[in-house]
């Protein structure tokens, strides 16, 4: 009998989970189910298994039960308390080639992008980078499902369906928020197995000497619950003091289109789009943006949309469950009006 092994990365730092680490959980269930029956009709078995490595992080190791994992393979080591790409690659790649996994994703994370092109090196297998989309699916030429993996290309004007059909494991590193996060059950078993690092700190080729805490606040639009995006339609940096306004009322963040960074009329952190962040908040107000495709994907899977623009044939509008054709400058301080008025009443 042969284990179908779907193997998802956890990501940690300082004993924090990246929450993207959860949503891929869910998303190789979803992949193992879709190749249940398939693996039972050649009697094989099919498994949903996490790697985790760190410096006492068993209670993490727990969590991804609770998430979904079948069995964690746990490396806990304090060469690896902080990530370094060499121990982690190495370590990772030595627990893969013991057990032969056939899928294996990784965030799409700085951390997970730096990693998962070292462990795809080591493995001698490929990796698709930033997908949106995963399912697995049936290959011309080939007895069993694959992995397809879509991501955008040439600057999220098409969208690209890559398939490793040689190699394995089929990996790829998959953006934050493009999957919903799974239900966690505090009553979850499964097995939880110590392999070794394999790395000693003089092995590590590198060292860490202090670790310095960025004491300013970041925005943080990935995991914000509302997000008040400004495009072009703004016309100068200074008028997203507008769109700051209508957020702070919300009590959301702030985003923004590509052209706007470009312009640097924003930091790049608040980007939302293919290039950019992707966000999939409960509320997402898009102001003076068009809509192009690089920024529908970053974007289009947020629960609700509210689009604002004076043109009516704004692309914008095909993803928007409500669309406003107006003038910005004269509906967000209309909203903003009356969304204080309303949160005047109500405390009253």
């Amino acid at each position: 009998m042969t284990t179908r092994r779907f193997w998802v990365f956890i990501e940690q730092v300082e004993g924090n989970v990246h929450p993207v680490s959860w949503e891929l959980l869910g998303v190789a269930r979803d992949l193992a189910s879709q190749v249940a029956a398939e693996a039972e009709e050649k009697g094989d078995a099919v498994v949903v298994e996490a790697v985790l490595l760190g410096d006492k992080v068993e209670a993490i190791a727990q969590e991804a039960l609770g998430y979904g994992a079948d069995r964690v393979y746990l490396i806990d080591d304090p060469v690896v308390a902080y990530y370094r790409n060499c121990p982690y690659y190495k370590g990772i790649a030595a627990v893969a080639e013991k057990y032969a996994p056939e899928v294996f994703l990784i965030g799409a994370t700085i951390l997970g992008r730096d990693l998962a092109g070292a462990v795809a090196t080591a493995l001698h297998t490929g990796l698709t980078a930033d997908c949106t989309g995963l399912e697995m699916g049936e290959v011309r030429g080939v007895k069993h499902k694959l992995l397809l993996a879509t991501r955008p290309a040439f600057g999220g004007n098409i969208m690209a369906t890559i398939v490793c059909r040689q190699h394995t494991p089929q990996m790829s590193s998959v953006r934050p928020r493009v999957f919903p996060m799974p239900e966690y059950d505090p009553a979850a078993e499964g097995e939880i197995i110590r392999e070794p690092l394999g790395v000693t700190e003089a092995g590590a080729l590198t060292c860490i000497l202090e670790f310095l805490h960025h004491q300013e606040k970041s925005v943080d639009i990935e995991y914000a619950d509302v997000i008040v995006a400004g495009g072009r339609g703004l016309e100068t940096p200074e008028n997203f003091q507008l769109i700051q306004q209508l957020a702070d009322v919300l009590g959301g963040v702030v985003g923004a289109s590509r052209p706007c960074i470009d312009a640097g009329w924003i930091d790049s952190a608040q980007q939302v789009g293919q290039s950019g962040k992707t966000v999939r908040p409960k509320l997402y107000i898009a102001a003076g943006i068009s809509g192009a495709l690089q920024h529908k994907v970053g974007m289009q899977n947020s629960d609700f949309i509210i689009a604002i623009n004076s043109d009516p044939q704004a692309p914008i509008f095909e993803v928007a469950d409500v669309g406003i054709v107006g003038d910005l400058f004269q509906v967000i301080p209309a909203m903003i009006a009356q969304i204080e008025a309303y949160q005047q009443e109500a405390a009253t």
